[in-house]
């Protein structure tokens, strides 16, 4: 019997948070082993596991996967939710594609320089309210179905569901005016699997307050 799966990335969100959100939604168990330090980022320069000198990294199913988009990509094949022909594919793609961009922004924020972080939430804002929001609420009431892609659950559900409540964490009335999203984020957030997932002491990571980044910069000697 193959083991767990084993995260490989810092104790924060990141690049490593849809996978972990993924996982928990195919209600895949897995375990983490934390780069913690300067001194465990500069081993992975010369620890073979790690294909390209960087994180994510997963070890699954006799793999050392890297590449955030490689490994969402097996996930989702591997449990099913990658739609059922090359169309559901491609919607799929497109839209976790839209979905990323407005994540990156998402990602890199807590790291910005004080001075620059309300100009960046105003970007995000903006992009959230006027761009990618209204696009995948139009989605869904152009097809009156449960789900974004083919009337099944799949990745594109998961991730969005994700990007809303960081949407949310940073201004929940973002939300007003898309009923049909938030009617996916509840749909989706009362799965069992995800349930569980966004339950107190799971490996869902908080937001970074300025305490841990304070700690993550003497840590990671930025």
């Amino acid at each position: 019997m193959a083991g767990k799966p084993v995260l490989h990335y810092p104790n924060t969100r990141g690049r490593m948070e849809s996978i972990r959100w993924l996982l928990a939604a195919a209600g895949v168990e897995f375990e983490e082993e934390f780069i913690a330090s300067a001194e465990d980022m500069a081993k992975i320069k010369t620890d073979e596991r790690f294909m390209f000198q960087q994180v994510p990294m997963v070890e699954m199913d006799g793999m050392r996967i890297v590449q955030s988009r490689a490994i969402l990509n097996y996930i989702a094949t591997k449990y099913n939710l990658y739609g059922q022909d090359a169309k559901e594919r491609v919607l799929i793609d497109m839209y976790t594609e839209g979905m990323a961009d407005l994540n990156e922004l998402f990602i890199l924020l807590p790291m910005a320089p004080k001075e620059e972080k309300p100009a960046k939430i105003a970007t995000i804002k903006d992009k959230a309210k006027n761009r990618y929001l209204p696009a995948f609420e139009k989605v869904l009431k152009s097809h009156g179905q449960d789900y974004l892609v083919g009337n099944r659950l799949s990745r594109a559900d998961i991730h969005v569901v994700e990007l809303l409540y960081y949407v949310e964490e940073l201004d929940p009335s973002l939300l007003t005016g898309f009923p049909l999203l938030q009617a996916l984020k509840t749909r989706i957030s009362n799965l069992p699997n995800v349930k569980k997932f966004l339950q107190p002491g799971s490996q869902r990571k908080p937001p970074l307050d300025e305490k841990v980044l304070e700690e993550m910069r003497k840590n990671f000697k930025l």
